[in-house]
């Protein structure tokens, strides 16, 4: 396997990515300050937010963003984290306060208006991701800046919007409640279930950037520097993966299918626990409350 250092720090990671990182983290923590204390971050949100940013940065600026336009399997990773990972810790690290706060701007106001429906979010995320990883516009996207961009930030979003009802602790008039919740979850795993399908039982691999020399050079264009790009003699793909490339796109969309149930579990046994707690807490309440009447 080919060494990713002949692609130079810049390329392995990148210094433009960190910096945001870091001004974004610094203000995080300013922002807080402008809280009533009593409605501040936690402990555990500061960590969630944080977390959620070295790992935004881990998926679009360390070896993992290079590598995910070289090794498919790769891309899949940095898909399960980016999509399935990342936006559930960012709603969980920001106070319900401050996301009030942010709801009445205008811009972000409409944004929350239009996507106040949970099906429609739920329904976009997945189209965007199947549309994404048909062939063409795969392939398309994989060798254009402007449409790559676009993409990523169309899926992430509706991302965004699609995990917002599950874990927001904000007033939300369009609130989920526990056995919503469950059915909510669960649409999503069969959602995505076609497009890992599509790609895993595929008998010969779908994507030219990572099996045609010069669609895959012209990806790298993406995440490469020009000036480095012309230092450097590559051959293809086959260079940096040991797996065949059907082998390696059948990997990706196992890689993404288990990080999606693994998610997506966890968040369903944590949501099956707190309705049982609750109906418990409410069945405790409407059976003291009887008793109490009659004492009174």
């Amino acid at each position: 396997m080919g060494n990713l250092e002949i692609f130079g720090f810049r390329a392995l990671w990148s210094p433009y990515l960190a910096t945001m990182i870091v001004l974004f983290i610094v203000a995080y923590f300013l922002l807080l300050r402008r809280l009533p204390e009593n409605q501040t971050a936690t402990r555990l949100q500061n960590i969630l937010f944080v977390s959620a940013m070295v790992l935004f940065y881990v998926t679009n600026g360390s070896p993992l963003d290079l590598l995910s336009h070289i090794v498919f399997s790769a891309h899949m990773l940095q898909m399960a984290v980016l999509y399935l990972l990342i936006p559930p810790l960012i709603i969980l690290g920001i106070p319900a306060m401050a996301w009030e706060k942010v709801m009445r701007l205008p811009v972000i106001r409409t944004l929350f208006r239009f996507f106040s429906r949970p099906l429609i979010p739920l329904l976009l995320f997945n189209g965007f991701f199947s549309l994404y990883h048909l062939p063409f516009l795969f392939d398309t996207a994989k060798t254009n800046e402007a449409y790559h961009f676009t993409a990523t930030v169309l899926i992430f979003v509706t991302a965004f919007f699609m995990w917002w009802p599950l874990v927001t602790k904000a007033v939300n008039k369009k609130q989920l409640n526990g056995l919503t919740k469950l059915g909510y979850i669960m649409a999503n795993g069969i959602l995505l279930t076609p497009a890992c399908a599509l790609i895993m039982f595929s008998d010969a691999p779908l994507y030219h950037t990572y099996t045609d020399s010069a669609a895959w050079a012209e990806a790298l264009k993406l995440c490469v520097p020009p000036d480095m790009l012309q230092g450097i003699t590559l051959s293809g793909p086959e260079m940096f993966n040991t797996l065949p490339p059907l082998e390696d796109q059948r990997l990706g969309a196992i890689v993404m299918k288990v990080f999606q149930e693994i998610i997506l579990g966890t968040f369903l046994a944590i949501v099956f626990f707190d309705w049982v707690k609750k109906e418990r807490e409410k069945d405790r309440a409407e059976q003291e409350y009887p008793a109490h009447t009659l004492h009174s």
